[in-house]
């Protein structure tokens, strides 16, 4: 029990699993709260983790009281952990016009959004009891400019990078360190299906070194890779007519019906 402990949501694929195996590499024990129960324990067993490394919750991040009750599980079975990563995540394309997109919308922020302040919320006081520990929010450099078709994505990234700052204020002298990484184009299920160039894309195990570096760090914003932390400041300061001809005609995220929304 003297390893330290990471707790993580969306490990069943894409960057949550690319992160639990970096953890696991550097000797970390995993605590791992999932819907894919059964894939996400033949991972950990095909890594070689046993129970005294890797436990497994079943949890869904757009059921609050599930993801709760898999944190208060892990603390009273596994420990209190030292780094909290809230990974897991939806992206699906979205057209206000239609009403079957606003549910879309709905789901976006429930994940995105709710279930990470969901995940967070049974280590923050204990923490800060302890007077240590990190809370991880994944958002993305989509969070920096609203592309079109992606309205729920972004905005849902964008309410991330502001949450999170908001609570770093509030752990603010408790000790507790509050860390935002702002992935680029990262290779997963979840960018598979896009229909545009993705400059910069990354390969998942080569993200969750430089976030794993990042966390121990303490950095409370890191965009990765860091070429893309120049692409997004100029996106940034681009007046709003250069960047809405910039983006006119590029292809959009599939819409809910035509792809099915990946999820970890």
């Amino acid at each position: 029990m003297s390893a330290r402990l990471v707790f993580l949501t969306g490990a069943s694929s894409g960057i949550g699993q690319a992160l639990a195996a970096h953890y696991a590499a550097a000797g970390w024990r995993l605590a791992l709260a999932v819907r894919r129960v059964d894939e996400t324990r033949a991972w950990a067993h095909a890594q070689g983790l046993g129970p005294e490394r890797c436990q497994v919750y079943p949890a869904d991040v757009q059921d609050i009281d599930s993801i709760v009750a898999a944190g208060q599980r892990c603390i009273d079975e596994f420990g209190l952990p030292d780094v909290v990563i809230a990974s897991a995540g939806i992206s699906v394309g979205m057209d206000t016009a239609v009403r079957a997109d606003l549910d879309v919308m709905r789901d976006t922020f429930a994940v995105n959004n709710l279930g990470l302040a969901a995940t967070f919320h049974p280590f923050v006081r204990a923490m800060r009891e302890r007077g240590s520990g990190r809370l991880v929010g994944i958002a993305s450099v989509g969070a920096i400019r609203g592309m079109p078709g992606h309205g729920a994505y972004c905005g849902s990234k964008a309410a991330v990078i502001a949450y999170c700052e908001s609570l770093r204020g509030e752990c603010r002298g408790s000790g507790v360190q509050v860390v935002t990484l702002v992935p680029g184009y990262i290779a997963t299920p979840l960018t598979a299906a896009n229909p545009y160039p993705m400059p910069f894309l990354m390969q998942a195990p080569a993200f969750a070194e430089c976030a794993f570096e990042a966390i121990e760090r303490g950095h409370s914003y890191r965009v990765i890779p860091w070429p893309m932390g120049w692409v997004a400041k100029v996106l940034r300061m681009l007046p709003n007519r250069w960047f809405d001809r910039l983006f006119a005609g590029r292809g959009r995220k599939p819409r809910r019906g035509a792809a099915s929304p990946p999820a970890a």
